[in-house]
């Protein structure tokens, strides 16, 4: 026990010093004036269960408030910036034409407020995108993240962000998580709000780390209480998400057969998932799993499950908890294709040559795998993928059959319900038994 205690405080320790060099001014959300024409203007409907600030210039604090409380918040962002970056201020004021500053916040103090505000933004495409943040974030970097988001990835959606009650430290994990079970009812208030409006057409969850817990819990308690999801809440994408695998399996199999399709972004080198899973009783998380291997694999394609791998993609972010954001390339991958409603494959992305399947990973057990595979920085495990590689990949399965039929059950056991929605039925494994219709 002692052993144990002292690696995880030592991962604890690890992270704080990795989180040091990002100390940033507090109080930026009193509006400013902004010069006409010199910048970019995000809106944003901000939703949140934190405490109310007397300070104007904090605006909501990280203890837990009363009710669901939004916002209209207005957020500028400076030309000639560094995609996949949000540039905050030296200090304050910032300056509007280096640095991240907000220009604007509106309280919307009734529903016909939030009707309003939400039919006035939402574009051609009638597709809003809610955006839960994850653990340690204060209210501004969580509006200013979105805001960050948005732009870059040229997102067509009226954007919404649900900022729950975060002490943003990294010793405060547990009063984290238990302030996302605090934050449940209100986020299915919210998605009921955004969801029974006329004027929307569908609905995205997109949520980041431990965000992506209360995401599930959300949906998973709309779907007991109504027997599925709102049918407009249609697809869902957890990035990073701090979610033990097994509660996950529980959580997709209350959502029913009617339900969204959900994306995963993970990455087996994220340090902060490292951390929590040690904190975690060492269960592993979703957002570290390996999609690639026999076991994972044939459980997501029977389940429907996209999964895009950044394990090896590079980017500014030192904890590699925060990938899906801060590079570029993916960040652009989730403007163009998933708030499109489309899956991502290897003919999809510009990113050179071909770039994985679904049971591809069993290279340890078969050696002409090292002949399809190949190795990128982002790897996407989909079902057309997966058949975009024709009869080379059917010739890899046909090795792979015996390795994946004792293995792959283990986790398809745990997810339970294999029924995906109506349209996106994914081939199933040789391993699995026919399903009365």
């Amino acid at each position: 026990m002692r052993n144990g205690s002292g690696l995880a405080a030592a991962l604890v320790l690890a992270v704080a010093l990795a989180l040091a060099g990002c100390g940033r001014p507090i109080g930026v959300m009193e509006p400013r004036a902004v010069p006409a024409g010199e910048t970019t203007k995000v809106d944003l409907l901000v939703a949140t269960t934190r405490r109310p600030s007397d300070d104007p210039a904090i605006l909501f604090s990280g203890e837990r408030g009363t009710g669901l409380k939004t916002d209209a918040v207005t957020v500028s962002i400076p030309p000639n910036r560094e995609i996949g970056q949000v540039q905050w201020p030296s200090s304050i004021p910032g300056d509007p034409s280096r640095n991240f500053v907000t220009a604007g916040v509106t309280p919307l103090l009734s529903i016909a407020d939030n009707r309003d505000w939400l039919k006035g933004h939402l574009p051609k495409s009638r597709q809003a995108l809610v955006f839960v943040h994850g653990f340690n974030n204060r209210y501004e970097e969580a509006v200013y993240r979105f805001a960050q988001i948005v732009h870059d990835s040229g997102a067509d959606v009226a954007p919404i962000v649900f900022t729950w009650p975060s002490r943003a430290s990294v010793f405060s994990y547990v009063y984290d998580r238990e302030s996302t079970n605090f934050s449940r009812d209100a986020l299915e208030e919210l998605l009921r709000r955004v969801a029974a409006n006329p004027s929307v057409g569908e609905v995205t969850v997109m949520a980041h780390s431990m965000g992506a817990w209360l995401a599930m819990e959300s949906l998973r308690q709309m779907a007991i209480r109504d027997g599925r999801v709102m049918p407009k809440i249609d697809n869902v994408i957890l990035a990073s998400p701090d979610l033990d695998v097994d509660v996950f399996a529980s959580q997709f199999a209350a959502l029913g057969k009617d339900r969204p399709h959900i994306t995963l972004f993970v990455s087996q080198n994220d340090r902060a998932l490292g951390l929590s899973r040690r904190l975690s009783g060492n269960i592993d998380r979703l957002g570290q799993i390996d999609p690639s291997s026999p076991v994972n694999s044939a459980a997501l394609e029977n389940l429907g499950i996209s999964v895009i791998d950044l394990t090896k993609l590079r980017s500014g972010d030192r904890l590699n908890h925060g990938t899906f954001a801060a590079s570029p390339k993916v960040v652009q991958l989730i403007g163009n294709r998933l708030l499109a409603g489309q899956t991502i494959t290897d003919n999809d992305i510009d990113l050179g040559e071909a770039i994985g399947a679904v049971a591809l990973g069993a290279a340890e057990t078969v050696g002409t795998a090292a002949g399809v595979a190949v190795s990128t920085p982002i790897a996407v495990f989909d079902r057309r993928t997966r058949a975009s590689y024709g009869d080379q990949v059917q010739r890899l399965n046909q090795s792979v059959n015996n390795t994946v039929g004792s293995v792959g059950d283990t986790f398809e056991a745990g997810l339970g319900d294999r029924s995906v929605p109506p349209g996106r039925a994914a081939p199933q494994s040789p391993h699995a038994q026919p399903k009365n219709q």
